[in-house]
């Protein structure tokens, strides 16, 4: 989530599309679905120790040895998928979903050579094999943690607990978004950065058990958790950012001062604190005109040549709202949302943040250069990953971190 574009933001924004399941009970830690393999022409699986491959209809199909791995592919229309295993010579159809399970709750269920928690399903998808990781919320999370903030120090613990609660929020507010894909959440920032075992570390392990089951809430419901990875001097509403969401009155703007003199801030701790981007000419043409048509459609199809970039609108903590591109085939308006996908670095990457000021040069009418003077990483919306440290190293515990930057809500523990 931490690098989560911006379209996918006003999507989980729109709160009211998306139909959640109730808040879980006291005493019921909740089963969250990954997906790991997602409609791919092939798949494979395994386990660390001795496994068992289940039918449809629950019939055991096998027991293997661990390191025993089986490859996967769909079989037909039919909802049948293809499992070929390592002791036969031919390929089985079975009916999906195939369930692989540990005989040992120690062991781990291997995809595609990497390590998870759980078990795994085999799902038939729509134009391919689909492979869900499914576990307790509680096994998912320190992986989650460890990716999407890590740890550094025993001072950052305050921190990584507060990441452990937002995220545990995020899985519960969301569980059930992607149905109609046969699971919850995506392992990549789409949703939350998930990797299984690999990444996880027993300091952050043991911060998200101190807050087991703690979520917040905003009359009863689990808030929609947005964080990202820095913001630079403020973080900004959600209504500035994702303009077609509904009202989140708990994701506001606020201020990142430290009080420790007229330049300090908790995020700048922050390698991305402060950062400079430039373009000359011929670069910056080439990326918009790609880039583009690709927002606005068909009428930014014959640009010309780029004669001008300039931030026409700017948010109430001064991000930029607006970008304005003057070419010789006419000027092209993008909104907020669409900044970052616009004005690229680099064909693979998204602009930090529009916490930018810009400096054109020209020569003789013809634009050589632009510069991107800018600060902070991310949409800017909800916890400001960075700031929560450097607020943990000031002494705040999570509670007071949380109650910051989602203003109003209350912390209650779920399970």
């Amino acid at each position: 989530m931490r690098r989560a574009a911006l379209v996918l933001g006003a999507v989980l924004l729109a709160g009211g599309c998306v139909r959640r399941p109730p808040t879980a009970r006291i005493g019921e830690e909740p089963v969250i679905r990954v997906g790991i393999v997602v409609d791919r022409d092939t798949g494979s699986f395994s386990a660390t120790g001795q496994f068992r491959v289940l039918g449809a209809d629950g019939a055991i199909l096998a027991v293997q040895d661990a390191g025993r791995t089986w490859s996967v592919e769909r079989a037909d229309a039919n909802g049948f998928v293809s499992l070929a295993r390592p002791d036969r010579a031919d390929p089985i159809a079975v009916a999906a979903p195939v369930t692989v399970r540990t005989e040992r709750p120690e062991d781990f269920v291997v995809v595609n050579g990497k390590r998870y928690r759980g078990e795994a399903l085999v799902l038939f998808g729509s134009t391919g094999v689909t492979i869900v990781n499914r576990l307790p919320l509680e096994s998912y999370l320190p992986s989650v943690v460890a990716l999407e903030l890590g740890f550094r120090n025993p001072s950052d613990r305050q921190a990584v607990m507060a990441q452990a609660v937002a995220a545990r929020t995020y899985a519960l507010r969301y569980r059930g978004r992607r149905e109609a894909l046969g699971f919850d959440v995506f392992p990549t920032d789409a949703d939350q950065v998930y990797g299984g075992v690999e990444p996880e570390k027993s300091e952050v392990t043991d911060a998200a058990t101190r807050t087991v089951g703690q979520i917040l809430t905003w009359h009863g419901e689990p808030i929609q958790a947005l964080f990202h990875s820095t913001c630079g001097w403020s973080t900004e509403a959600a209504g500035q950012v994702f303009q077609n969401g509904e009202p989140v009155p708990y994701l506001r703007a606020v201020s990142d001062r430290s009080g420790r003199g007229q330049d300090g801030y908790y995020c700048a701790i922050s390698p991305r604190f402060r950062w400079r981007e430039e373009w000359d000419g011929a670069s910056l043409n080439a990326i918009l005109a790609r880039t583009l048509p690709a927002v606005l459609g068909e009428r930014a199809s014959n640009l010309g040549r780029v004669t001008g970039v300039r931030v026409s609108r700017t948010t109430p903590t001064g991000r930029a709202a607006e970008l304005v591109i003057e070419t010789t085939g006419g000027a092209f308006t993008v909104p907020q949302g669409r900044i970052r996908e616009v004005l690229r670095p680099a064909a693979d990457r998204q602009l930090n943040s529009t916490g930018i000021q810009l400096h054109v040069e020209k020569q003789g009418g013809e634009l050589v250069r632009v510069v991107a003077a800018g600060a902070g990483y991310g949409h800017g919306v909800g916890m400001c990953q960075f700031g929560a440290v450097g607020r943990a190293r000031a002494g705040w515990d999570y509670r007071r971190i949380l109650a910051t930057y989602y203003h109003g809500t209350t912390l209650e523990r779920v399970y």
